[in-house]
């Protein structure tokens, strides 16, 4: 049963931000059978970038099932071998547009779907202004995410049992 808002018995709203570098696009309807368990999601967004390759299996999805992607370039180049360049880019994007939708006031909490302890503070932060926040991730999720979020769904476990 979804969490209900303290100003009034309808479903809550929340915002579903997805951190598509670092949840695979297999888990999409996964992710979207859970979400109603909680409220609706007004606002679905998902981020990444779409010119990589990694993403392609993102881009097929969006459409069909009315995300919206927000397209974050790598701003920078590794010169390590195999590091990924830009790393935290997509993250601040993230989090600047949770903060965005935190202060319009049109939403009773977060869905954030990442297995990145980088959200670590994001979440403790929504949750001190008073929102309800489920995180969403993989078996390999810091226990410092997991705990900064109201709720946490181990998406690995559910898609299991699917």
């Amino acid at each position: 049963m979804p969490h209900m808002s303290a100003s009034n018995d309808q479903v809550p709203r929340l915002a579903l931000l997805i951190d598509a570098d670092n949840i695979s696009s297999k888990y999409l309807s996964t992710i979207l059978s859970e979400v109603p368990k909680h409220g609706i999601a007004t606002n679905r967004r998902i981020y990444g970038d779409f010119t990589d390759p990694q993403a392609a299996g993102w881009r097929s999805k969006l459409l069909d099932n009315a995300i919206t992607p927000v397209q974050q370039f790598s701003n920078v180049k590794s010169h390590k071998p195999g590091e990924s360049a830009g790393k935290n880019a997509t993250d601040s994007t993230l989090i600047i547009d949770a903060m965005d939708i935190l202060y319009a006031g049109k939403v009773d909490g977060f869905i954030i779907v990442s297995s990145d302890s980088d959200f670590t503070r994001l979440a403790q932060r929504l949750r001190e202004s008073g929102m309800h926040v489920v995180g969403m991730g993989r078996n390999q999720t810091s226990i410092s995410f997991r705990r900064a979020c109201t709720t946490f769904v181990n998406i690995e476990r559910i898609a299991s049992t699917e």
